[in-house]
């Protein structure tokens, strides 16, 4: 068992004592890190052994960081030569199971690669096809992408993953949950032996699935956990209101004037409320945008930027189209609905309080949701702190209807609804009757 002493220095434990090549120092410097995340404190001395690693972390704690030092270290000191162009190989694999969580990693590996060299490539679906499939027959060091769009050029032989010396899965529950362990399989098998490459696996929660994935396809893994609880950070004020359902918008609107000015993220359960809160929130006077499922990537890239640059003060979201967000300087996040998973919550209120910042966490409970709140508290084993809001904080809607906004989608096809000539008219069916005794 580990001593206390041993526990205190991880904690202290800083980027200039871990034997790192000085252009990863350099990018370190330039991102402005000292002192590791405990999930950097325990895997980096363990990575960068070239050993595989399996992580328990939330997204916010650091392990986009870990990884890409730990690969950048790797790439360096083995120096291979580049591949040439048109013979296209990555030397290093990073999958991640969301466009927006994969773009992320790419804008955390330019600035903390910066001075590696190293010519970095993200694939994800919904974007130019022909422009990534030309950016990877020009040569790619690192490649980042999300399963689908990834197993699509490969199986056009665009590439090939057989030089591939680091290999990381992101979010390996997330991958799980939509679906993509299949495709996992097939990327490991693609790759070369577990042996022959160094392997990391970062998830939130390393379940018997997420393990059997890494005994199966892992060179014995060394597991090193951040314990769930702990990644709510002391920095973040959480605040929880009990209102009813009828009058939650209008309680939103006073904390939206009250907190006038900051960077407010704003959490729902369904894609439909989103687009309803979007519309609602800028018919009375705030600056909204909503990211969702059915929005085209483009559309989600553009409010994110939008948002990133401060021309938009609130983004609202589903939980789907959030995985991966990392956007500095969030002051706020408001639980508009409770979430039913409680890992949702942390990671929700994971979006504020970042690099050292402080944050609040709103959550209004409704009728409607109020029975997940029991299954949130068990797992942070703590309960919210309660407030009553004063009168002043319900404000009324302003008059008239949102204008709603017209989506593009694709012509509808004109059909023909008449029978041909001679058809017979289907038959009429009877309303099924209950039965009774």
């Amino acid at each position: 068992m580990r001593s206390a002493r041993l526990e205190h220095l991880l904690e202290l434990l800083t980027f200039e004592s871990l034997p790192l090549p000085e252009q990863v120092l350099h990018g370190i410097r330039d991102a402005k890190f000292e002192t590791c995340t405990p999930i950097q404190s325990k895997s980096l001395p363990i990575t960068l052994e070239r050993k595989d690693l399996a992580g328990q972390a939330q997204t916010g704690t650091g392990k986009t960081a870990a990884f890409l030092i730990t690969l950048f270290t790797r790439l360096l000191e083995n120096n291979t030569p580049p591949a040439p162009k048109g013979k296209a190989g990555p030397r290093a694999l990073i999958i991640a199971p969301t466009r927006e969580l994969a773009r992320q990693i790419e804008k955390d590996a330019l600035l903390l690669g910066k001075h590696c060299q190293f010519r970095t490539v993200c694939v994800i679906g919904g974007v130019d096809y022909d422009k990534q499939r030309n950016q990877i027959k020009a040569g790619v060091d690192i490649l980042i992408a999300t399963p689908g769009r990834l197993i699509d050029f490969y199986k056009q032989k665009f590439f090939s993953l057989k030089s591939v010396e680091v290999l990381v899965v992101d979010e390996a529950d997330r991958m799980f949950d939509m679906g993509f362990i299949a495709d996992l399989r097939y990327l490991f098998r693609a790759c070369p032996p577990y042996d022959k490459r160094q392997s990391m696996l970062f998830s939130a929660t390393l379940n018997h699935r997420v393990m059997e994935l890494c005994y199966e396809h892992m060179n014995n893994p060394v597991r090193v956990a951040i314990e769930p609880e702990k990644a709510v950070v002391d920095a973040i004020t959480q605040i929880l209101y009990h209102v009813g359902q009828h009058e939650k918008f209008n309680l939103l609107l006073g904390l939206m004037k009250q907190e006038a000015g900051e960077k407010v993220l704003i959490f729902s359960n369904t894609k439909i409320e989103c687009e309803q809160l979007e519309w609602k929130l800028n018919h009375n006077g705030f600056n909204a945008g909503q990211i969702s499922g059915d929005l085209h990537q483009r559309a989600r890239i553009k409010v994110l930027e939008r948002f990133q640059e401060g021309e938009l003060d609130i983004l609202i979201a589903t939980d789907v189209a959030s995985r991966g967000l990392h956007i500095d300087d969030i002051t706020h996040v408001i639980n508009y609905d409770l979430p039913q998973d409680a890992e949702d919550y942390v990671h929700r209120i994971g979006r504020t309080a970042r690099a050292g910042n402080k944050g609040t966490a709103i959550t209004l409970c409704c009728e409607d949701f109020a029975q997940h709140l029991d299954r949130v508290e068990e797992y942070l084993k703590n309960k919210i702190p309660v407030a009553w809001p004063e009168e002043e904080l319900f404000l009324e809607e302003k008059e008239g209807t949102p204008p709603r906004k017209k989506r593009r989608g694709p012509p509808k096809a004109k059909t023909d609804n008449r029978r041909p000539q001679g058809a017979r008219r289907p038959p009429r069916r009877r309303p099924q009757l209950a039965r009774t005794r």
